[in-house]
């Protein structure tokens, strides 16, 4: 004992840090698996990675035919390459970005099945429907980048275009340019889309309320116009496109947050008429 404080026993010390390194050789064995599902993703969408690319310019070429007709989309859409090994590096970014995409199920699962053991038997019946939910959610906002908001933002970019009074101003993107814009979008969508599922996942376990978010809408805001503005180009067009739909789906999970409280309130009044009928 020191100055009235009893030391801690040895036993008790190597108790606790036998259930933190177990923990710690479980983490490292998820992180692996998670690693090694995105290594594979990348070198086979790297063998496809052209490919992958020509497809994520068809929002360009949807534009391209919308402002300038058929006949401009059939010449095919105009990219700068400015660097010798540009599109080399352009390809390792595509499949970098495909891999993300394919090995997202398999990143959330790790995730989901490293916490689990942590959970009551009722968080875990809570969490297992949105992990089904979470990859659906991420491909719906890569869906709503790649058909309305990519042809939306090219749309008004084509048609700043000017060819008057002997002034030619052409929209060229650099290839670079234009991957980055298409996959932080994809991207940036894909992980708020997630918004809905989070937030009625915490309400299943009781941590946020419909009266919570109501409450945090100013907040809400601020956070969306700033995250907006984070991840998309600086123009005002760009923001809108983030900021909008995002707000859309806060208050669309107020709703569903709203639903589970309704029916969590019905299922514990009817296991208190159940337990009074005892």
């Amino acid at each position: 004992m020191t100055d009235g404080v009893a030391e801690p026993d040895e036993s008790e010390i190597e108790a606790s840090r036998a259930p933190l390194l177990d923990h710690l050789v479980e983490l490292r064995q998820r992180l692996l698996i998670a690693v090694v599902a995105l290594a594979i993703a990348f070198f086979g969408c790297f063998a496809f990675a052209k490919q992958i690319f020509l497809f994520l310019v068809e929002p360009f070429k949807t534009a391209l035919e919308v402002v300038h007709g058929h006949e401009a989309a059939k010449k095919g859409v105009e990219l700068v390459n400015t660097h010798a090994f540009g599109f080399f590096f352009v390809q390792l970014r595509v499949a970098l970005f495909a891999a993300i995409v394919i090995s997202f199920p398999v990143i959330a699962y790790q995730a989901y099945a490293f916490i689990a053991p942590g959970l009551y038997k009722r968080e875990r019946t809570a969490v297992a429907p949105f992990l089904l939910a979470a990859p659906i959610m991420f491909l719906s906002g890569a869906a709503f980048v790649f058909f309305i908001a990519m042809p939306f933002a090219l749309e008004f970019a084509l048609k700043q275009e000017v060819n008057e009074g002997g002034v030619v101003i052409r929209y060229l993107p650099k290839v670079d340019e234009y991957l980055a814009l298409v996959t932080t979008l994809t991207l940036a969508f894909g992980f708020v889309f997630q918004v809905p599922v989070v937030l009625s996942l915490l309400a299943r376990i009781g941590i946020v309320t419909a009266g919570l978010l109501r409450r945090g809408r100013r907040y809400a805001i601020v956070g969306i116009a700033a995250f907006a503005a984070l991840v998309t180009p600086p123009d005002p067009i760009s923001m809108m496109i983030m900021a909008i739909p995002v707000y859309g789906l806060y208050e669309i999970s107020i709703w569903l947050v709203l639903f589970i409280e309704k029916g969590r309130l019905k299922s514990e009044a009817k296991a208190a008429e159940e337990a009074a009928s005892l």
